[in-house]
């Protein structure tokens, strides 16, 4: 991993949500002492993302606008979303990767319902507020880096969250072509933001944070498999990695070693994800990597 996930001490997903809480009763705090009709407009016209605003060079609005709340509704309910999530998310990842995935999913939420916008503005446009995009970027990365956990949805529904993720996108993209002007139930949702939040959060997951030798396993999970049958191993419980009792890496024929000790590793990164792996197993991953960068 690149950053040693944080194990005690302050929660970055904690702070986040404390700042929407803020931002919001602030908004009506100030709403309060100067005229709701003005505080309001000048939170939706700096703040809010919008065409108009960009094209006026209100380009912090790719930032501001995912920590505006429409209601308290949307914000009781991505506060909760951002709890359930972001938490174990910045465990695994680290506060530094758990921020710039939350931030940019939000970026990229933003500019694909902005480019929506731009081809059907009848059907996307309007400006657009809410944590949402950035939300499900962490919903995605937590589907990969922890596919067998269980989801509830509405708190009711358990999902697995290897099915979960797919499910997101479908229904995404199925109600941003159905929903008409963007509304469902009544509510007027940016469909595309969340589903370009998602898929950000694929491709930071796939691609940016997976790097190094990492990149090289991660390319054997999800690419072709290799023709060489994986051997099934049982892991010891309890017992340290013994050089003395196995024999050092660098001793153990290449194929041996991989098909013994790499690819069952490999086989339960993909079951439970990286964070998975204990201190062994770590090892044994940096041994293979030094000798694939021997070759």
């Amino acid at each position: 991993m690149r950053e040693e996930p944080p194990r005690s001490g302050w929660s970055l997903a904690i702070v986040l949500l404390v700042l929407n809480v803020i931002i919001f009763f602030g908004e009506y705090i100030l709403a309060d002492n100067y005229g709701p009709r003005k505080v309001h407009r000048a939170f939706s016209e700096y703040g809010a993302l919008s065409l108009e605003g960009l094209k006026r060079g209100f380009v912090w609005q790719l930032l501001t606008y995912q920590f505006l709340h429409s209601g308290l509704p949307h914000l009781v309910f991505n506060g909760l979303a951002l709890f359930m999530f972001g938490r174990p998310v910045e465990m695994m990842l680290g506060r530094r990767a758990f921020l710039k995935l939350y931030l940019f999913s939000g970026f990229a939420g933003g500019i694909f319902q902005l480019l929506l916008a731009l081809a059907v503005p009848q059907q996307f446009g309007g400006s657009m507020v809410g944590a949402s995009a950035g939300i499900c970027g962490l919903v995605a990365a937590f589907s990969l880096l922890v596919p067998d956990s269980t989801i509830y949805v509405f708190f009711v529904i358990p999902v697995r969250a290897k099915y979960f993720l797919p499910l997101l996108i479908a229904f995404s993209t199925v109600f941003l072509f159905i929903s008409g002007d963007g509304r469902t139930s009544g509510m007027r949702i940016a469909h595309g933001a969340h589903l370009g939040g998602t898929l950000f959060g694929v491709a930071y997951l796939r691609w940016f944070y997976v790097s190094g030798y990492f990149a090289t396993l991660w390319e054997r999970l999800r690419g072709p498999r290799s023709l060489r049958p994986i051997v099934k191993v049982r892991f010891p419980h309890g017992e340290a990695w013994r050089h003395e009792k196995g024999g050092r890496a660098d001793e153990v024929p290449s194929g041996d070693f991989i098909s013994r000790e790499v690819d069952p590793i490999l086989e339960k990164i993909s079951a439970h994800g990286i964070h998975s792996l204990t201190e062994r197993e770590r090892k044994i991953l940096d041994a293979a990597r030094a000798r694939m960068e021997k070759r």
